[in-house]
């Protein structure tokens, strides 16, 4: 199973777009908000290099937001990066 970290704010309906696809993947991932932890968003653009959420890294490389998650998935390549298939 893969190590998945999310970076969210509460609001963020992007955030919850592509915690409903994590979710529906039945996958754990280490949700990170930077609502008011500026220390935490630092990190998160110096990780990835963006300023917007949410920032989603699978095994430690940056995927991208929610739009690139779901870019994955209609290319038919987010199940093998988040372990779910061997192929």
């Amino acid at each position: 199973m893969a190590d998945i970290t999310i970076y969210t704010t509460r609001f963020c309906p992007y955030c919850v777009r592509a915690k409903r696809l994590l979710d529906s993947k039945q996958v754990s991932y280490h949700e990170i908000p930077v609502d008011s932890d500026n220390e935490q968003r630092q990190i998160m653009m110096e990780r990835s290099k963006g300023h917007t959420v949410p920032q989603i890294f699978i095994n430690d490389e940056h995927v991208g937001g929610c739009d690139e998650l779901y870019a994955l998935e209609s290319a038919g390549q987010l199940d093998q990066r988040l372990g779910l298939s061997d192929a």
